[in-house]
């Protein structure tokens, strides 16, 4: 215990160019040195002095200075303050013990300090994650400030877990967003990740990662970057084999700049090159990174920033600082600048070596300028300065007050807005750079911005050279596991990763316009496609328009039926009389022809786009009207085959027949059972416009529905009954008389109709085209002209020609030769 309140006690010393007495301090930590990380057995500060320098940390500590002597020296209605002025204390954080006991120090203050009036406004600082959570902890439990300028990790703002944590740096899950950016903008689905062994680095490796997933970001190889010793040396050759066995050309370091350092020599060693690395703000601007001899050689460096705001005035007043350092150094022999405590750490030792201010430097100095303004402003508020003289508060008030102001400032600085949200981050986004090199000079180029809300990146690839040979930024290098597959092809997933697949051709009926998806997209129902498809094509439809050649020929074919029809019908409504007429069944034959007429006309249901009422009339009309024809055929045929064969074996049937209107009840009968089938049918099977997607995966078929019903089947079995009547009379009287014998005559009609609409039902099962389409017209049509040239046109040519044979005497021969025949 003694030893440890020793070490705190002597933690910081006056003199050493350090520290600023005022009448709020500002605390500060910094990292000066870079001290070794080796674990000591006793809690005791180590002596930074004896590390490394670290000429960051110095430009960090002019920062602070330069921030805390422009607001003290501010005059008129720019000053902050009036009547407060600003001090600080800053610590030398060069390695996380010295950050543990800083804290202890900064908390002890109050009660070691009586020569120091207790005023303590904030804490800025540190620089690393890993030495932010202890006083961010410690701190919080009291609601001191504390305002980091580096510390990214994302961790830090959890409220619940450090309350009074703030920043001047954006938190690491914009980083990680930024970078998913980069990989998507580039398309590279196909990266190692690396992660620096601290907390930085492996909050940062989970965070991206997890990410990945969500964006079809494959990750080959995962790896933890160890601080280099020697007995690292080899884990990070193997790294590095183990990036080049995965033949990946992407890779992404979320590292610390100190382990960085150490990693990037073994890269180096295994002459890695044409690589892309993305790098994190800790690393891509760090000298300590970019100084690696032969770091030139691993490939393209893309790296996000925290983004570059110049900083007018700080060079001239560090060179100015410099000098003054110098010549107090000079002044003071070195036993002068002894003092006695264990971090001798000075900046007048420091002073005398030449470190130049590069604009990684300006970036976090900057940060440290905005977070000492951000406490000015927050004290203004608390101390309620806006009437031209500030109030002064006791510290234990102060602190508390300084806190929740902290939360609400919002102002500006070097055209700058700055302020915190819920969680303590900055509402700042990222530079996107690029490495440039002139032989061995490193520099760096701005080429793209993100914005973390909502996130946006943009990218000007004219600005980034890929390869020496790539002037314009168009030679993008891939990182896939597998190519791209080409439109109307999906990816099937070979092994675990997603990214890894082979491609397969999306069948046919289905497309595929984009690149990455697993299943092919089906076509709408108007549309088809064939295999390997990338869009899909509408698909044909089929029906029998009127302007079409075919259905022209088919119209004029039917102009000429009814023509026919009609002129044959006015030959025997004038010849009614004649023997011709009477023979072929009288008033019969203009019931006849009245029937071919209409089912010559049923045909106009067929042309067009289907239609309700053409639906329904199209079949029905037609069957019911060549019933009718078939119905007087079928009594004339009958009558005839009575009156020669049957009526002397069968006289009283006969008469019974004749007196009982027996034709004409026939006729009727028939008629009427088809035209009851025909309602059914519409009744139950009603036909109505569809379109038939299933026939044809190109075409669409426009027909009536149920065409095939059973009840279109009971009217098709009942004109084929009837048919097959008509044609077994006919044939029974084929030895009549020549001017009754029919026979061959309806034979011929009956056959034509038959052939007919076989050769129609044939090419309907194997074809639901066009074609098909106007081959039914063409066969109604070919019923009705079967019927008219087999049983009216020898009629008509008797009429017309041999009107000689249109007598009774004529008729009166030919009944007496065939009795003379019989007997």
């Amino acid at each position: 215990p003694t030893l440890w309140c020793k070490c705190i006690s002597l933690l910081c010393c006056y003199g050493t160019g350090l520290q600023l007495k005022g009448d709020f301090t500002i605390y500060g930590m910094f990292p000066l040195h870079n001290a070794d990380q080796t674990i000591s057995a006793a809690p005791c500060m180590p002596d930074c002095k004896q590390g490394t320098d670290n000429k960051h940390g110095f430009h960090l500590v002019q920062a602070l200075r330069y921030a805390v002597k422009e607001i003290n020296n501010s005059t008129g209605k720019e000053k902050l303050l009036p009547g407060i002025t600003l001090g600080y204390q800053t610590y030398d954080t060069c390695s996380l013990r010295a950050s543990v006991l800083a804290t202890v120090d900064l908390l002890s203050q109050p009660y070691n300090r009586v020569d120091v009036e207790p005023r303590a406004a904030a804490l800025i600082g540190p620089d690393s994650s890993d030495y932010a959570f202890t006083p961010a902890a410690a701190l919080g439990a009291f609601l001191l400030p504390q305002i980091s300028y580096e510390a990214s990790n994302e961790m830090l703002s959890n409220k619940m877990l450090y309350p009074a944590f703030f920043r001047t740096i954006p938190s690491d899950k914009n980083q990680v967003d930024a970078m998913i950016q980069i990989l998507l903008r580039f398309n590279w689905t196909w990266i190692a990740l690396l992660g620096s062994d601290n907390s930085y680095g492996q909050q940062g490796m989970l965070s991206l990662s997890q990410q990945a997933s969500d964006y079809d970001i494959c990750i080959a190889y995962q790896a933890v970057i160890p601080t280099l010793k020697s007995g690292t040396q080899q884990q990070m050759r193997d790294m590095v084999r183990n990036i080049i066995k995965t033949k990946v050309n992407t890779i992404v370091v979320f590292s610390s700049k100190r382990i960085a350092n150490g990693f990037f020599p073994f890269v180096i060693e295994q002459n890695i090159t044409d690589k892309v690395w993305i790098g994190t703000e800790d690393w891509s601007m760090a000298t300590l990174v970019s100084g690696i001899p032969g770091i030139s050689t691993i490939g393209t460096v893309l790296g996000v920033s925290v983004q570059y705001a110049p900083f007018s005035g700080f060079q001239d007043f560090e060179n100015q600082a410099v000098s003054e350092l110098r010549d107090i150094s000079a002044v003071n022999s070195s036993s002068d600048m002894v003092v006695p405590c264990l971090q001798n750490t000075d900046l007048y030792t420091m002073a005398t070596k030449r470190y130049s201010l590069e604009n990684y430097d300006i970036t976090s100095s900057f940060n440290v300028y905005k977070a000492v303004y951000a406490v000015a402003h927050a004290l203004r508020q608390v101390l309620k300065c806006d009437s031209g003289q500030c109030e002064k508060t006791e510290v234990q008030a102060g602190q508390v007050s300084i806190f929740i102001s902290l939360k609400r400032v919002r102002f500006t600085v070097r055209n700058t807005s700055v302020y915190f949200d819920k969680n303590g981050d900055p509402a700042t986004g990222y530079d996107i750079v690029t490495w440039t090199w002139k032989g061995k000079a490193w520099s760096f180029r701005v080429v793209g911005a993100f914005s973390p809300d909502p996130p946006y990146l943009q990218v000007d690839l004219s600005q980034i050279q890929w390869t020496a040979d790539d002037s314009d930024g168009t030679n993008v290098p891939e990182s896939r596991c597998s190519p791209e597959c080409p439109y109307g092809y999906r990816q099937l997933q070979v092994g675990q990763h997603k990214c890894c697949f082979e491609c397969m051709a999306c069948p046919a009926s289905t497309f595929l316009n984009k690149t990455g998806s697993t299943s092919c997209q089906s076509c709408a129902q108007g549309q088809w496609s064939p295999a390997e498809s990338e869009a899909c094509l509408n698909r044909t439809v089929l029906y029998l328009p009127w302007d079409a050649p075919l259905s022209l020929a088919l119209l004029v074919l039917l102009a000429l039926t009814l023509l026919l029809t009609l002129g044959t019908a006015a030959l025997f409504l004038r010849n009614l009389t004649t023997p011709v007429v009477k023979s072929a069944g009288g008033r019969t034959c203009l019931l006849m022809l009245l029937s071919l007429t209409a089912a010559s006309c049923s045909t106009l249901c067929h042309f067009g786009t289907p239609s309700q009422p053409a639906c329904l009339l199209k079949q029905s009309l037609f069957l019911f009207s060549f019933t009718v024809c078939l119905a007087c055929v079928t009594v004339r045929s009958f009558q005839v085959v009575c009156i020669f064969k049957w009526s002397s074996k069968l006289p009283r049937f006969y008469e019974t027949w004749a007196k009982n209107r027996g034709p004409e009840m026939f006729i009727l009968v028939t008629s009427v059972v088809e035209f009851l089938i025909s309602v059914l049918h519409v009744a139950l099977y009603t036909p109505f416009p569809s379109e038939n997607h299933d026939l044809y995966y190109d075409s669409i078929v426009l027909e009536c529905s149920n065409d095939l019903s059973p009840g279109a089947f009971v009217e098709i079995l009942f004109v084929s009954l009837l048919s097959i009547l008509c044609f077994c009379l006919s044939y029974v009287g084929k030895d009549l008389p020549a001017n009754y014998n029919e026979a061959k005559c309806i034979t011929f009609s009956l056959m034509i109709c038959i052939i007919s609409w076989i050769s129609f039902f044939t090419v309907q099962s194997i074809n639901r085209g066009t074609v098909t389409m106007a081959l039914e017209v063409a066969a109604v049509l070919c019923s009705v002209l079967g019927i008219l040239g087999g049983y009216f046109l020898p009629k008509v040519y008797i009429m017309l020609v041999k009107s000689q044979m249109n007598t009774t005497a004529h008729f009166q021969n030919c009944i007496q030769m065939y009795t003379m025949t019989k007997q």
